[in-house]
């Protein structure tokens, strides 16, 4: 019996975060279709009248795995600066760091995705553009022109720590790694609680001007 749109619709939804959850846990590479398929409850077959490739796929998951992650920044970016620290705080967990929170598409996909097609990393590439937009407008009206510098620096500085910590099997310097750089962030935060913790650098360096 033919699918309503309705159920296709839904069909695909479900291929896309069964891969997208697979993606982020295994890898990309290490993840074939037909272990998709299975765990979305579909046949292999079924594949292809929803996507064209694998790299379709890969293509749709990690944009939408990125769009939710970047929609939580914002989200949190709108309660105001503190809720946005307490938001990257979050970040730098154990529990974010192994997806448990729902991980990050950056770290999980990030390095594979840098080998894929432009238009198969697209998705990612373009919330990261955002992210950086985000930690731009929690700085407030009062940043000087080093804001985009510092929001670059300190997402940089997360991404890498959390890469470090999932890298390192030493469990006690792995958490270390992750508890220098949330406190780094509480500790700017504290100097200045209305701005979002890297900017409070830029501005220093204004007053300093004036």
């Amino acid at each position: 019996m033919k699918k309503s749109k309705a159920e296709t619709i839904e069909t695909h939804k479900r291929i896309v975060e069964v891969a997208a959850q697979a993606f982020k846990k295994k890898g990309i590479d290490a993840t074939g279709v037909a272990e998709i398929m299975l765990a979305a409850g579909l046949t292999h077959g079924a594949f292809y009248r929803h996507f064209s490739s694998k790299e379709a796929l890969v293509a749709e998951a990690a944009g939408v795995s990125m769009d939710v992650f970047v929609e939580a920044a914002r989200s949190a970016a709108e309660k105001g600066p503190s809720d946005f620290v307490r938001y990257l705080q979050n970040y730098l967990t154990s529990e974010f760091r192994d997806g448990e929170l729902g991980g990050c598409p950056v770290i999980q996909m990030g390095s594979e995705l840098a080998r894929a097609e432009t238009s198969t990393r697209e998705g990612v590439a373009s919330g990261l553009k955002q992210l950086i937009d985000i930690a731009i407008d929690v700085a407030g009206e009062d940043s000087d022109a080093s804001a985009k510098d510092d929001a670059i620096f300190t997402l940089s500085a997360m991404i890498g720590a959390i890469t470090m910590s999932r890298l390192i099997e030493d469990a006690k310097l792995s958490k270390y790694i992750l508890d220098v750089m949330n406190h780094r962030l509480l500790e700017q935060s504290k100097k200045n609680p209305t701005k979002m913790p890297a900017f409070e650098s830029a501005a220093r360096k204004k007053k300093v001007a004036q």
